[in-house]
């Protein structure tokens, strides 16, 4: 626990001068406790004095604490200051009755405002300082690799980024209660001391019981919150995949079954929370009880034993006290859960921001000119984990080349490019572009310098404008349309209701299949980079739509080194050059003429598509 209190005090660095105005607002608070009993005490001697009996020797007994015991120097001379200051005459005047009355409010003004200042403050460094983690937390993801994200959830992720919200109620709830109510407490008990030695003793002796079920229920505690985590992240990841997959759910009528699955997934993560709510309400309660029973004795006392009653105004004083030192009591029992719920929830994300970058940046980046320059892959292997995928890749693509990889599925193609674009780096061997390893490179950098237009079309839930301008941030609108123009995109766009303002919808659910892909390549236009990837760009389109980008296609390969990795070989006839990949290798290479006049696997596929279809 002190480990991860010490996380979120470096959290709250950048804001520490609110931090500590927050804690010193909750410490007086704390302090000023004693201020409502001491002035009922006093409106009471005031407003009706003739229930203040005369000081007799057996009630300066009661002030001496028993066993021979002494009140500490410090609050001996408290209690004589008090006692000056609060001495009431025999008949006080109007004014002070005033004065007394006045003294109620102003006493809970005062300490209500310090209570807001300590909720306020620390509320307002909480949520920044959450805010901070969550923003590191995605920076930190979006930085992380490819294969990342193959091994974790999207749900995973959403729930981490949720969990990092407990670092909140840390601030503002357990360091305000930790900083306020011990103070409450001890403020209190010095002013019971001082006032009733005697009954104080009697009813204190009742609170260490109080921290049996602190204890007992703590270690019940511990064990549930460390599964409500996992339970949340298993139902995070269920609504995650419904929502993007609800084509199919609805295709194949399986709503019931999402359904089953998110009931079974919540009502598991209800179990551990109810265990939860158990064993952190159930000391206040067992608390409140316990020392009821204690207030309960000293009126048996008084009823039964006693042979001379305190004064009104004190007994009064007295009980208001002691039944203020509940609400803290309570508080602090509670103090456990919360930081264990929270550090349960946190601890994800910390274990998220240490997980390392496989494709670290290099220190001293080297500038890369991608622009008419060669691309070559020397003897590339590479395995996702132990599963080998390409083997020894000797490839060389000039300036201004389109160079097509075909194949079948799993042969390597895809990853060919990926390596290019660095999502992975080469368990052998080296990728370079103008001679210059990519590893040297910035990923910023080596990215500007490459555009991709892909099978699956990723637009935002965004205006049609904003998804194209992606491709440059900054562009005018005029580049955005003109991008759009030379991707045979711009007269579809402009029949739309409010053409470039259209919302494309969670994915572009708002287009049609064509009307995507003709977006991406405007984008990649408006990107204008030397170096094109197009990965099976229009393998799902219909042979309509697959001429219309086909031609926008053509526009954008112009003057540009191109990657073209295609299952329909009709796109390729004109590539410079076709590499065939066959179980992670080079298997043949040349133009579709040459390869067609061999024979090999590249005339087999051939033959597939056209002559048996």
């Amino acid at each position: 626990m002190r480990a991860y209190l010490k996380k979120v005090l470096e959290l709250v660095k950048p804001y520490r001068f609110r931090f500590a105005m927050g804690l010193l607002c909750g410490f007086l608070s704390g302090a000023l406790a004693f201020t409502l009993p001491l002035s009922l005490k006093f409106a009471v001697d005031n407003v009706f004095p003739e229930s203040r009996p005369a000081q007799s020797d057996t009630a300066k007994s009661e002030k001496k604490l028993p066993l021979g015991l002494e009140l500490p120097g410090w609050a001996k001379r408290a209690t004589g200051a008090m006692g000056a200051f609060f001495h009431t005459p025999e008949n006080p005047s109007r004014a002070r009755v005033i004065v007394a009355i006045s003294l109620i409010p102003g006493a809970m003004l005062i300490r209500g405002l310090l209570g807001y200042l300590n909720i306020y403050l620390l509320s307002w460094v909480g949520i920044r300082a959450t805010n901070d983690l969550r923003v590191r937390v995605f920076e930190h993801i979006t930085r992380l690799p490819m294969s990342f994200f193959g091994r974790v959830s999207t749900g995973d992720l959403m729930a981490r980024l949720e969990g990092a919200m407990n670092v909140n109620g840390t601030i503002n709830g357990s360091f305000g209660t930790i900083m306020r109510e011990p103070v409450t407490i001890l403020a209190l008990i010095v002013y019971l001391v001082s006032s009733q030695p005697m009954l104080s003793l009697a009813t204190l002796v009742v609170f260490p019981v109080c921290l049996v079920p602190v204890i007992i229920y703590g270690r019940k505690l511990r064990k549930s919150h460390s599964q409500i985590y996992l339970k949340f992240a298993r139902a995070a990841n269920v609504l995650h995949e419904s929502f993007t997959g609800m084509r199919v759910i609805k295709a194949y009528n399986l709503e019931a079954r999402a359904v089953e699955q998110y009931r079974q997934a919540t009502r598991a993560m209800i179990s551990f929370f109810m265990r939860s709510i158990r064993a952190s309400e159930l000391p206040g309660p067992m608390i409140e009880f316990i020392g009821a029973i204690g207030v309960s004795m000293i009126f048996v006392w008084f009823a039964f034993f006693a042979k001379t009653h305190a004064p009104v105004a004190d007994l009064l004083a007295f009980f208001v006290a002691v039944f203020g030192l509940y609400a803290p009591f309570k508080s602090l029992s509670r103090l456990q859960s919360q930081i264990t719920l929270a550090r349960a929830s946190v601890e994800p994300v910390y274990a998220l921001l240490a997980v390392q970058n496989n494709l670290p940046e290099p220190a001293h980046p080297k500038p890369l000119r991608a622009a008419q320059a060669e691309i070559r892959y020397e003897n590339v292997s590479f395995s996702y984990g132990d599963k080998p995928v390409l083997h020894d890749i000797n490839l060389a693509i000039q300036p201004g080349q389109l160079v097509a990889l075909v194949g079948r599925t799993g042969s390597g193609k895809t990853t060919l490019a990926n390596l290019l674009l660095r999502f992975h780096d080469p368990g052998a061997g080296a990728v370079l572009i103008g001679g210059t390893d990519i590893r040297q490179v910035s990923s910023t950098d080596l990215r500007a310098n490459i555009a991709v237009v892909s099978q699956e079309t990723i637009l935002f839930n965004d205006t049609i404008r904003n998804n194209i301008s992606l491709g440059r941030l900054g562009a005018t609108d005029a580049e955005i349309e003109t991008a759009a123009r030379h991707a045979y995109a711009h007269e579809f766009i402009l029949e739309k209701p409010l053409g470039y303002e259209t919302q494309a919808g969670e994915k572009g659910s708002n287009l049609s299949g064509g009307q995507r892909q003709r977006i991406a390549i405007a984008r990649a236009i408006l990107r204008n980079a030397p170096i094109l990837i197009l990965d099976e760009a229009t393998s799902a389109l219909d042979s309509e739509a697959e001429q219309i980008v086909q031609a926008a296609l053509e526009r954008l390969m112009a003057n540009r080194t191109t990657i073209c990795i295609a299952h329909r070989l009709s796109t390729i006839r004109r590539a410079d050059l076709i590499v065939v990949m066959d179980n992670g290798r080079i298997a043949e290479r040349g133009t579709h003429a040459d390869l067609l006049t061999r024979g090999g696997i590249y005339a087999k596929l051939h033959e597939l598509q056209f002559e048996t279809a």
